[in-house]
């Protein structure tokens, strides 16, 4: 099982590439970061996490930006979003920005996507939060062709262009790895269908034996290998005998948050997380 490390990175707290320096040199996997454009003042939609909002939801860079940092102050450390708000996004765009990041990168990319739950913030770029799967689904097949093949063309509901060019493609072949965050039944048929992997939340009681059986049915359901899934728990608990669990049920990355705070009071937090890395 491998490690990475979660963080919203902000202007606050501290830079992602030297964070990402300080992962590297300890041995982690990779570095997440999730994404907001911004947060509507009228806080109509409930925060799924509780009921104060914090701070950094409105505070996070870009990931693709702060990522783009922290690829190029190292040589390993794989780079993430955690998660991308795919449906908020241009296809097009986006789909340069994954090709362009995973190629100066070395390949080092994960795309984690989700729908997202801010209906207000949904709202401000035009989607209807009702259909935001439906049109993740399209965005993700039209960027697997732009990625693969010289001339692609995507007709359907919400994504729509005729036959184009985008270059560069992406390092990794046929793409990056494309995870999916979510935790319903809906989530992991979405998985199996158009992804590679599982992003769920650890949260809510998450077991990871119920949880690996639950995508196992679905996948054999579907006709999908299980070998050819990843599934990375997502603020992973910094607790030895619960990752042990996660290592035992296969899973394969457990993902440890950080808050978002200043180098001084990331580093021994870090201290404290190293012999986690070494069970």
């Amino acid at each position: 099982m491998k490690f990475g490390a979660l963080i919203f990175a902000t202007d606050y707290s501290i830079p992602l590439d030297e964070l990402a320096i300080e992962l590297e040199q300890r041995g982690y996997e990779s570095v997440f970061v999730p994404e907001h454009t911004h947060i509507p003042v009228s806080r109509q939609s409930p925060w799924p996490g509780g009921a104060d909002l914090p701070p950094e939801y409105w505070h996070s860079y870009d990931p693709f930006v702060s990522l783009a940092f922290a690829a190029a102050a190292t040589k390993t450390l794989k780079i993430g979003t955690g998660i991308c708000l795919l449906p908020q996004r241009d296809t097009l765009v986006t789909a340069k920005l994954v090709a362009s990041l995973d190629r100066m990168s070395a390949g080092r990319f994960i795309f984690g996507i989700g729908g997202g739950w801010n209906k207000e913030e949904m709202a401000h770029h035009g989607v209807d939060y009702d259909r935001r799967f439906q049109r993740m689904e399209e965005q993700v097949l039209a960027m697997q062709r732009l990625w693969t093949q010289d001339s692609a063309e995507y007709q359907g509901k919400f994504v729509n262009f005729t036959a184009s060019w985008l270059y560069p493609k992406p390092m990794q072949t046929p793409y990056p790895p494309i995870i999916l965050g979510g935790e319903t039944d809906y989530t992991l048929k979405r998985v199996v269908r158009y992804c590679d992997g599982w992003l769920p939340r650890a949260r809510d009681g998450f077991d990871a034996v119920a949880s690996m059986n639950r995508l196992r049915h679905i996948a054999a359901s579907a006709g999908r290998e299980m070998q050819s899934l990843s599934v990375s728990v997502f603020g992973a608990p910094a607790d030895p005998a619960i990752l042990a669990g996660y290592r035992a049920a296969g899973i394969s990355r457990a993902i440890l948050p950080l808050p978002s705070v200043s180098r001084e009071k990331i580093l021994p937090i870090l201290d404290q997380y190293q012999a986690l890395l070494e069970t």
